[in-house]
């Protein structure tokens, strides 16, 4: 079927096969570390960090907040409790933004400059202690992409663990595709493209561009966050995974962060998290965007609940992909692009993780469809991968 071609050199190839078959685990912070630049040179982006169930009740702003705050970290603000506490109204209902299985989020303004942050509250039970949490966000704060929501600052109090970030006022792309309000012009065509773009960028910066590499985990539309023109779509969560499997008083898989239809088929047998199981999770994500539909959505009929498991009969022939387009579209939209934009997420989502392809090669195909016109040429050969490739089944090594 018609789908994106890979954009890479053999050489580029075989560097990523090597990238992708190497454990995450098996390259240490301490090994990252030992060989950090020289202080004249910026730091390399880094990855892993932080985060599980967040306590229900926090403490009224005068309470005991244990020790006062630690230094900052590179860029990132050392608060204390008190001082989020008060953002945040004490945590009250009111505040809450979100709720996930890693913690809630709550909406705060700052006391000492006004701003508005968005205030991730972790489980005290499930995280590291004081110095190895300090030593996650120092990681976190280093990585910098307009496709991920930027860390401010954290608070390390006694037991407390919270991470303060941006926060961005239009929400998540979930809102935006499934309960906007009908008096609320939908995404276009083009916005759902720039969007699918970003989001992929985002990602290739976490595999590709950070040492070592984070693997996401819960790539999913209630975590892409929209600025506000709702066309630069931002990830949170991200790296939140590590610190989960960190903690000695959890032993969760990455898995349970993904929701529920966004889950490769691997994770579900065996409990690996890889590369090519974030890419599965981002062909659901440009799924939904193309079709309107939920990854999961309980209300349909059993065939159609999952998004998944409709939609592969219509890629069979595309002659149906129109079918697949969401009405909302009204179908003003190129059909040679809806083509090519369901030929990437058909190979995203494919069951054996070694024909999908890399992120990257799904990058380049989006750059073409976010930014090309409707008529312009586009190669079809989205089965053009190597069989090095193909042979090479185990290079994604569960990330641990």
């Amino acid at each position: 079927m018609g789908c994106f071609a890979c954009f890479k050199s053999k050489k580029k190839r075989e560097d990523s096969s090597q990238r992708h078959s190497k454990p995450i685990s098996s390259r240490t912070r301490q090994d990252h570390l030992s060989s950090s630049s020289s202080p004249s040179d910026p730091p390399p982006a880094s990855a892993s960090a932080s985060a599980s169930a967040c306590t229900s009740n926090a403490p009224p702003a005068d309470a005991n907040v244990g020790t006062p705050a630690s230094r900052n970290i590179g860029a990132a603000k050392a608060f204390t409790f008190r001082e989020l506490a008060i953002a945040t109204k004490n945590f009250r209902q009111e505040s809450l933004l979100s709720e996930s299985g890693i913690g809630r989020v709550f909406k705060g303004t700052l006391q000492s400059n006004g701003q508005i942050v968005a205030v991730r509250s972790l489980d005290r039970s499930a995280t590291q202690g004081s110095k190895e949490f300090q030593a996650e966000v120092s990681t976190l704060i280093q990585l910098d992409h307009p496709n991920l929501v930027k860390l401010i600052g954290y608070c390390a109090d006694g037991d407390q663990r919270l991470l303060v970030y941006e926060y961005l006022p239009l929400g998540p792309l979930e809102t935006r595709l499934f309960e906007l309000p009908e008096d609320k012009k939908p995404l276009d065509w083009s916005a759902r493209m720039k969007v699918a773009l970003g989001v992929a960028e985002g990602l290739e910066y976490l595999h590709e561009k950070v040492d070592p590499p984070i693997i996401y985990c819960s790539l999913k539309s209630s975590n892409i966050l929209l600025d506000d023109n709702a066309n630069t779509p931002k990830l949170s969560e991200y790296g939140l995974a590590k610190l989960m499997q960190h903690s000695n008083k959890m032993n969760a898989s990455p898995t349970i962060l993904s929701a529920y239809g966004y889950s490769a088929p691997e994770c579900g047998r065996h409990g690996d998290a890889t590369m090519k199981s974030d890419v599965y999770s981002f062909g659901v994500v440009l799924l939904e965007l193309l079709t309107g539909r939920r990854a999961y959505d309980g209300s349909r009929p059993a065939q159609e609940q999952s998004l998944v498991t409709w939609a592969k009969p219509f890629m069979c022939d595309p002659k149906k992909y129109p079918e697949m387009a969401d009405p909302r579209l009204g179908k003003e939209f190129p059909t040679t692009a809806l083509n090519q934009a369901v030929g990437v997420a058909s190979m995203c989502i494919q069951d054996e993780p070694s024909v999908r392809p890399l992120i990257a090669d799904a990058v380049a195909a989006l750059t073409f469809l976010a930014t090309g016109g409707p008529g312009a040429p586009f190669s079809t050969h989205l089965n053009d991968i190597d069989e090095d490739d193909e042979d090479d089944e185990d290079e994604d090594d569960m990330y641990s």
